[in-house]
């Protein structure tokens, strides 16, 4: 059997393929940010089966039947956005295509994360695989290939106002369909589509009428984003948690607000859930006991409001994870090929439903890093017994803890900036056509800007934390704290003196962004106590 044979065979026997735990049907299986995570890594495989083949086909008929009846319809044999009124002729309908890309490649500013390209890929081709964008089989299996071979096109993250879709980014993500644009290399750096197209040996796919329009019409790239934010949310929120209790055991804080008939009194599903965890993780602390009796009437809200801060943050997480699994399965580009006898052009390219989502998200985002920050300038006081200020006990010729503080100050005041929602903004644009956008690009950008200096706010709270609670020894916590206490331990030392406390901040960055004491803890029992653990736990 020669080459060509046996790749075509590969191909019809995986499309036979039954559904299995480690494949992904596009079209057919319901996504979720988990499976998008792991289609992203390759963990999950992506592939079409027979049903959705045909789906595809058939939408695309339709389109070819249109186009040959000559009745005007949106997008097919009409010019785009305020050229909607301009026939285009059966022979120009396959150049409009790729006009289209051409023409609305605009995107300027920073290369978007190689990450949230190939997360573009993977929705679009979820999106299109439903069967009622009017694309053709071809089409879609070149963007599958492009996933399956890590072949990610480089695109700026601005240029997109969050309606007609995304327009500007999703013309760069899919320019090297026709070969142009650039990708980003296996070294990190970014090469000319040509370029790839030598060194993988293919070339560039035909495009149809509608076919252009079908790819940058969506909202994939808010969507991509807005993937990335609910995993890193959830991740900060609970390594907040955990960093919160050693706080609380530092600062010789109370666990007497974290009692469930208080909760019960007010029943939010997050303070709930961050009320039970914080009594799992210090329930039996010696740390605790010593000071029951003590005269400290009540902690200031850092401490004791945890649960009403960090819950409303997780409320917030939750809230924007269900409407973007919505979004994840949704088709969402202009005209929508319902049948031959129903082509509507609609609007569900706009991106309004994600990106007043993202900003919530992004200032649920921000108040975990201030009350962070909160507990931060906290434990600098000497509030607590045996906790010298500035958490170190020869201070004058050390300036201790006094700096590292400034930078989360100075982190949470710029989030506070950027918590300005981006969708309470609107710019009219293609001649008043498009006369009312969403911005939701921008919301999901700045979003995830806020949770990577909320990363390095937790990254110092973890240092703050570790230091207070070594002079409560040899007085014991309990074993879930002290697991975290000495994982931080081995890498980054107890202080006596100054030193250079951005190497410190980079390695409990490094703690941070891996998520290391999410595994450490991951299956420890005493976290599983809230009835809401899978809610929070599930992306």
């Amino acid at each position: 059997m020669n080459r060509k044979l046996l790749i075509k065979s590969l191909i019809c026997i995986n499309l036979e393929l039954p559904h299995m735990n480690n494949h992904f049907r596009y079209g057919q299986d319901h996504l979720t940010v988990q499976k998008v995570l792991d289609l992203c890594k390759g963990t999950l495989k992506g592939q079409l089966d027979n049903e959705t083949v045909s789906k595809i086909k058939a939408s695309r008929d339709i389109v070819d039947r249109i186009v040959k009846q000559e009745e005007p319809v949106y997008g097919i044999n009409t010019g785009f956005g305020p050229l909607c009124t301009t026939s285009i002729s059966p022979k120009d309908t396959s150049t409009l295509q790729y006009n289209i890309l051409k023409s609305h490649s605009v995107g300027v500013g920073p290369l978007c994360p190689k990450q949230i390209s190939k997360i573009m890929l993977i929705l679009k081709a979820q999106a299109l695989s439903k069967g009622f964008s009017g694309v053709a089989i071809s089409t879609v299996e070149r963007i599958i290939w492009h996933i399956d071979n890590d072949v990610i096109p480089a695109i700026p993250s601005q240029g997109s106002v969050g309606a007609s879709g995304d327009l500007a980014p999703l013309a760069h993500l899919f320019l090297p369909l026709i070969g142009h644009g650039e990708i980003w290399s296996d070294e990190g750096t970014v090469i000319s589509t040509q370029e790839m197209y030598k060194q993988k040996g293919i070339k560039s796919i035909p495009l149809g009428a509608k076919e252009g329009l079908a790819l940058i019409n969506g909202t994939q790239f808010i969507a991509a984003y807005a993937v990335k934010v609910v995993e890193n949310l959830q991740s900060c929120l609970s390594q907040a948690d955990l960093i919160g209790a050693m706080m609380i055991e530092g600062l010789l804080g109370s666990t007497t607000p974290f009692i469930d008939s208080l909760h019960q009194l007010r029943p939010y599903k997050g303070t709930i859930h961050v009320a039970n965890r914080m009594r799992a993780l210090l329930q039996g602390s010696k740390i605790v006991e010593s000071h029951k009796d003590c005269d400290r009437v009540q902690d200031p809200y850092s401490l004791r409001c945890m649960p009403q801060v960090h819950g409303s943050s997780r409320n917030a997480w939750l809230h924007l994870r269900e409407l973007l699994e919505i979004e994840l399965n949704a088709v969402t580009d202009n005209p929508v090929i319902i049948s031959d006898e129903l082509t509507i052009s609609g609007g569900n390219f706009h991106g309004q439903p994600l990106a007043m989502a993202l900003d919530y998200a992004c200032l649920a985002s921000a108040e975990l890093g201030n009350i962070s920050d909160r507990r931060i300038y906290l434990s600098t006081t000497g509030i607590a017994k045996n906790v010298p200020k500035l958490l170190m006990k020869e201070t004058g010729i050390n300036s201790a803890f006094m700096m590292p503080q400034y930078t989360s100050a100075a982190l949470a005041s710029e989030n506070k900036v950027l918590c300005h929602p981006a969708s309470a903004d609107s710019i009219p644009t293609s001649l008043g056509q498009e006369d009312h956008v969403s911005m939701g690009s921008i919301s999901g950008r700045k979003a995830l800007q806020v949770l990577d200096n909320v990363e390095q706010i937790l990254a110092i709270e973890l240092m703050y934390a570790a230091q207070a609670f070594d002079f409560h020894k040899p007085l014991r916590s309990t074993a879930i704290i002290h697991k975290i206490h000495d994982h931080v331990r081995a890498q980054i030392d107890f202080a006596e003196e100054d030193r250079i406390f951005g190497d410190d901040m980079k390695l409990a960055l490094k703690i941070i962004k891996d998520k290391e004491l999410l595994e450490l803890t991951r299956d420890d029992e005493q976290l599983c106590s809230s009835s809401f653990n899978d809610v929070f736990e599930k992306l």
